[in-house]
């Protein structure tokens, strides 16, 4: 078999040699480390513990449909975000040229009556400045949560915030509140001469599916113990979200609210989804979009991010939830259907890369790969940088999913010289704890595989 030649740009220097972006040295990774992750068999090591962006604008907006252009210092030193993020790191001095045209770019955009998608999504997949305080609105679009005619919004917002806390009203109440009700409505119709039967139930008018022993497969009560242990471990997964960052971790108020806000997203999700209910690790997806969007500057947006955050969690998550069904594993839409797709990928792209890490070293692509996948990235990196590159994630209208393929593709080809001249231990090791990259270089060799399977 005749290897192919690996491309000249492949074996540049600039891959190789550290960036000077000082944002890298800014946002560079903690060596402590996380414990959620997806559920799965194969052996897996925690990454460093993402550090937080900068905060979203500390001033808001009186709306987010009349956009204008402004340079928001990324740090509020007062505490006055409306969000409370006031906790992240920042440097205001920071904001370069390509930022500055980039947020122009965005909100001349979204300033029209009609937002054309196709332009969004190529401005937005360069990566979206983090003071320029669109990210939500942005993101909103992408995921197609808020329709291009501008005119549409304030109709769609309503229906489906009205629609989740519909929701929230028939899926997170206690069987007991059900129990209450059905007395209450049944109190109504008794004789109101009898004031002192007025909201009782006798014995022949509780069901057997209201009974809290009744293990009837309709029983409300029989259903909610069997949701226990869900809700027990959607608890414990939310609890230990970014335990760095204080907009999701501590004692305090916001940490709390948002804590509560994430735990009703996830029980309301896996209650709507009986086939895949709740897996572990989906917190950590469902963190960036509620973080984005509750630093939202426009203070009604970010009142309603709960609502906002279920229904675009629900949007991406369609386009990855055959990962995390199990039954599906080992089916052309599971989870090692794809790590095959990458380990495809990659021989595609660089041969001399592919044997060694599986043929010579022996490390299987599921090792590291699971966890690149399932959870998009989000512990690999620091948390800005997961932002950023869920930025071109987002923007590619065939969907996350291929994108995300050629940016662990890339990830590799990153770290070729290492992986080289690493053995399966070295290897494995250095994939499980991702070192820190400069991720401009990062999305940029990842569209290069693009732009070379399209030529």
């Amino acid at each position: 078999m005749v290897r192919k030649r690996v491309p000249d740009w492949l074996n540049s220097s600039l891959w190789s040699t550290t960036p000077a972006d000082d944002r890298l040295h800014h946002y560079s990774p903690s060596p402590t480390t996380t414990t959620s992750s997806a559920t799965v068999s194969e052996p897996t090591l925690q990454p460093p513990a993402p550090v937080p962006p900068p905060a979203a604008a500390s001033k808001p907006q009186s709306t987010p449909t009349s956009p204008k252009l402004e340079i928001r210092d990324p740090v509020n030193k007062n505490g006055n975000n409306n969000s409370g993020g006031n906790d992240q790191n920042g440097d205001s001095s920071g904001v370069s040229p390509d930022d500055i045209s980039r947020q122009a770019q965005l909100l001349a955009e979204l300033s029209k009556k009609v937002i054309n998608m196709w332009e969004l999504r190529r401005i937005a997949s360069q990566g979206i400045p983090d003071g320029a305080g669109i990210r939500s609105t942005v993101w909103k679009l992408l995921l197609g949560y808020l329709p291009p005619d501008r005119s549409q919004w304030s109709s769609e917002l309503a229906k489906k915030r009205s629609q989740y806390r519909h929701f929230k009203e028939e899926l997170l109440m206690n069987p007991s509140e059900i129990t209450r009700r059905l007395e209450k409505s049944v109190g109504c119709d008794n004789d109101e001469s009898k004031p002192e039967g007025r909201g009782l139930l006798s014995r022949s008018q509780i069901t057997h599916g209201e009974h809290p022993l009744s293990l009837g497969k309709s029983s409300v009560w029989n259903q909610f113990f069997q949701d226990s242990e869900i809700i027990e471990q959607i608890d414990r997964d939310v609890m230990r979200t970014h335990p760095d960052m204080h907009f999701f971790s501590g004692d305090s108020q916001l940490a709390k609210f948002n804590q509560d806000a994430m735990r009703n997203i996830l029980i309301v999700f896996a209650k709507l989804n009986p086939g895949i209910r709740y897996v572990q690790g989906m917190n950590e997806i469902l963190a960036p979009l509620f973080y984005v969007f509750k630093n939202d500057p426009d203070v009604e947006m970010a009142a309603n991010a709960e609502a906002d955050t279920f229904f675009c969690f629900v949007e991406l998550l369609s386009g990855f939830r055959d990962h995390f069904c199990q039954q599906l594993d080992n089916s052309n839409v599971g989870i090692r259907s794809t790590i095959t797709r990458l380990s495809q990928l990659l021989k595609e792209h660089d041969e001399e890369l592919w044997r060694h890490l599986e043929v010579t070293t022996k490390v299987n692509p599921q090792f590291y790969a699971f966890r690149w996948i399932t959870l998009l990235l989000t512990q690999e990196f620091n948390f800005a940088d997961s932002l950023h590159i869920w930025d071109t994630l987002l923007s590619d209208p065939e969907g996350p999913l291929e994108t995300l393929l050629r940016v662990c593709c890339a990830m590799l080809i990153l770290i070729r010289r290492r992986l080289l001249a690493g053995d399966f231990t070295s290897n494995l090791k250095l994939l499980q704890h991702y070192p820190s990259a400069n991720i401009s270089h990062l999305l940029y060799v990842a569209n290069k595989l693009r732009t070379q399977a399209i030529g």
